[in-house]
């Protein structure tokens, strides 16, 4: 029985204020596997009080001092892929065929932040103005279970190279992951206080985060619900704050995709993850014309997926990260059942599996039933007819959401037509590839700003004006305009 008593906090390791001890599970048997003590209110303060104390003179710091951070912690984050694979698989459930991804893209995003950081311009002259980008001061930064290594490095990445300081709240279900990381970084050698970890509650650290003056900037990821509350906490304070949430995302099968080449890559952008990604390609729009030949290849595909033991390599779908979260998608599967119709799986656990297992799941439903409206997280796909290419957009675009989509089909400028029209902050043509240089953020109720690359970045930079130093102003252009 492991046992996690410790959080990080103006560099060291320290035990928490905090008395509660949080169960541990290993999702795939169900059973506890250890215990993490977490943080409170308290903890926060102090975290956010040592940031605050580390940013006048880390913001100070040049491009090539950020950098060197940067590459030290992602040597030190590849150092440690081996043990983060094993606190994914075990703590996590996820698939070795998908962990061995999850477990080098924490180290890949601090890498990437560092290559965006030598090109990136801190000062530029406007007309008669230098216009010089500084770091807002301290981050908040809140980051969910599906992947918790990623989430971390990345918005940590992104605030360190713009020179700001920062508190990190994770996910209490991965104590485990978190505490790889945490140590990793510890090693890289950073300045006391610029990165803090306190592991709670949400409602707990969480609150006391994206309520407290001292801090800044919040970027969250998670669900809609809590992200509408953290930017009403924020308002108060006039915080910066980037949101990544929910998604309904749709995948449109346009009448001339080789159907052989599209169910495979509909299937893998619904099923990645075991489902639990906010960018699931949930929504599978077929033409009506093909509907049959789509719903025939689609079952027999399903009915191949493996789902089981995440260690074993052809299992591509792994349990669900809790019971409450199980509980949470067999609910949805009833729901559909009652509203569409079943075309594979449905409730319960697949035969001889004890653990979180979900039957991989696909319906056919209208647009406006329950479950093509709403984010069920868990491997649970819905297949919708159109007509013709306007009701597919239409139809695409339905969603309060607007995280990601994808269209597949045999004619790239056709889809590229149809890519434009769909409301969404990205759009996948006929791949499931991910850039890291390219913006990731939502439309609607999906979210706020953008993470990755140098927009990423300037999520924690404010623009500071400064005239005078080239040529005196005119006087009539020496009036501020209102």
């Amino acid at each position: 029985m492991r046992l996690i008593d410790k959080i990080y906090i103006d560099g060291s390791f320290v035990t928490p204020h905090g008395t509660e001890l949080f169960d541990l599970h290993n999702p795939a048997t169900a059973r506890v596997i250890g215990r993490v003590r977490l943080a409170d209110e308290q903890d926060a303060r102090t975290a956010i009080a040592a940031a605050k104390r580390a940013f006048p003179a880390f913001a100070r710091t040049n491009k090539a001092e950020r950098i060197a951070l940067l590459r030290r912690m992602h040597a030190a984050m590849k150092a440690r892929r081996e043990e983060l694979l094993e606190a994914i698989v075990e703590e996590y459930g996820a698939p070795v065929s998908r962990a061995g991804f999850m477990a080098e893209h924490p180290a890949d995003v601090l890498l990437d932040m560092a290559r965006v950081l030598e090109d990136y311009r801190f000062t530029r002259r406007v007309g008669m103005a230098e216009v010089v980008m500084e770091p807002l001061g301290v981050a908040g930064l809140i980051t969910p279970w599906n992947s918790d290594a990623g989430f971390i490095c990345g918005k940590l990445a992104a605030a360190i190279a713009a020179g700001c300081t920062a508190v990190v709240k994770p996910s209490e279900m991965s104590a485990i992951q978190t505490q790889v990381v945490t140590e990793a970084l510890h090693e890289a050698g950073l300045p006391v206080g610029v990165f803090n970890i306190v592991t709670g509650r949400g409602e707990v650290v969480g609150t006391e985060i994206t309520s407290h003056p001292d801090v800044a900037k919040i970027s969250f990821t998670g669900s809609t619900t809590v992200g509408k509350a953290i930017l009403r906490a924020g308002a108060e304070t006039m915080k910066r704050i980037t949101l990544e949430l929910g998604g309904k995302s749709p995948t449109v099968i346009l009448d001339d995709a080789n159907l052989a080449q599209a169910i495979p890559l509909a299937l893998g952008a619904g099923f990645m993850n075991s489902g639990q990604a906010c960018i699931a390609g949930t929504r599978i729009l077929v033409p009506r014309s093909r509907l049959g030949e789509v719903e025939e290849l689609a079952k027999a595909a399903v009915g191949k997926i493996k789902t089981g033991d995440p260690r074993d390599p052809q299992t591509t779908v792994g349990p669900m990260v809790s019971q409450k979260q199980w509980d949470r998608v067999q609910r949805y599967i009833r729901v559909g059942i009652d509203e569409g119709t079943l075309l594979a799986g449905g409730e319960g656990r697949p035969d001889g599996l004890d653990g979180w297992f979900v039957r991989p799941t696909l319906f056919n439903v209208r647009n406006d039933m329950t479950i093509a409206r709403e984010e069920i997280f868990g491997p649970v796909l819905s297949i919708i007819p159109y007509a013709e290419d306007e009701e597919a957009i239409a139809i695409a675009n339905d969603t309060v959401y607007g995280l990601q989509a994808y269209v597949l089909s045999g004619d790239t400028d056709r889809a590229r037509r149809v890519a434009d029209r769909i409301v969404a902050g990205r759009v996948l043509i006929n791949t499931l590839a991910h850039e890291p240089m390219a913006p990731f953020g939502g439309f609607k109720q999906s979210g706020i700003g953008r993470e990755y690359g140098d927009f990423g970045m300037e999520a924690f930079l404010e623009p500071k004006s400064l005239l005078g130093l080239y040529t005196a102003m005119p006087a009539a252009r020496s009036a501020r305009p209102i």
